[in-house]
């Protein structure tokens, strides 16, 4: 990778994470929103993720502030113009996301344009790009600065070029890169969230509580963390939203978004990040 800047579109949870990694991995961040209480949000948030680590002896004090000194926050898409990767981690909709594509194609003649997308097509994203073949997906999961994985998606108009130079971004983040088709949901949410779907749907026949599935599917299955946890951890509306891109992709009755997930996205029960989804966390 060259010394050119980074750009990372959007300062929710994924942005900063994103953000925090490539600062602390030697990398100049200019981290865009909309709004400047995001960023500030956002800043405040990776000041605290750095701090854990200098707390957990994972990074040294002066090391946190050279991390810091590389940041950069702007409400202004032309200065990403200098980016040799621009990551768009803006909310999953569909045509905020193109809108976004087309405009950062045009702001450069050679910058990548990476989408976190967790379940949106990358064709589609790049046919409303001007440089189709510069752009890929690059699926952080979060927390970003814990997981390792990130997915890999290649559209049907990506070059080999774009997905190396992705590739070796994820290595110099210390993220183990691993190349999926550009299918809805890609492979770990089109195994995972209908795995989520299915919890809700025992919890809404009353066939067993939150708690119960979570404790089963941690001593049962080894998973870490119980799927309705996981789901309220992911954003209950995030989950919805693939559910509603997996139905919609392949048309298929097994993809029907549970109506309690419906009934209490539409509540704003949404998680950890409203303190209530299927636990609360008031």
């Amino acid at each position: 990778m060259s010394q050119r800047p980074i750009g990372v579109v959007g300062a929710g949870t994924m942005g900063q994470g994103i953000a925090q990694v490539l600062a602390a991995s030697g990398f100049t961040v200019r981290l865009y929103d909309v709004a400047e209480a995001a960023l500030g949000r956002a800043r405040e948030a990776i000041v605290a993720g750095l701090g854990k680590r200098v707390a957990k002896d994972k990074m040294r004090e002066d090391e946190r502030d050279a991390a810091l000194a590389r940041l950069d926050t702007t409400t202004s898409l032309a200065d990403l113009a200098d980016a040799e990767v621009i990551i768009e981690a803006a909310p999953e909709q569909p045509e905020l996301k193109e809108r976004l594509f087309h405009e950062l194609s045009r702001l450069s003649d050679d910058a990548i344009l990476a989408s976190n997308t967790s379940s949106l097509s990358l064709t589609r994203l790049a046919a409303v790009s001007e440089r189709p073949e510069r752009v890929v997906g690059m699926h952080f999961f979060n927390p970003v600065p814990v997981l390792a994985l990130v997915e890999v998606i290649r559209a049907e108009q990506t070059s080999d070029a774009t997905v190396a130079r992705i590739e070796a971004l994820a290595e110099a983040l210390g993220k183990t890169a691993v190349r999926v088709g550009d299918s809805p949901g890609f492979a770990v949410n089109r195994l995972l969230v209908p795995m989520i779907n299915e919890a809700a749907f025992l919890v809404q026949e009353g066939a067993a509580t939150p708690e119960a599935i979570d404790q089963a599917m941690q001593l049962g299955a080894a998973h870490p963390m119980g799927p309705l946890r996981l789901a309220d951890l992911i954003g209950l509306d995030v989950c919805l939203s693939i559910m509603e891109v997996l139905q919609d992709g392949f048309g298929d009755p097994k993809y029907r978004p549970c109506p309690l997930l419906r009934r209490m996205v539409d509540a704003g029960y949404l998680g950890r990040k409203a303190g209530r989804g299927f636990h609360d966390y008031s």
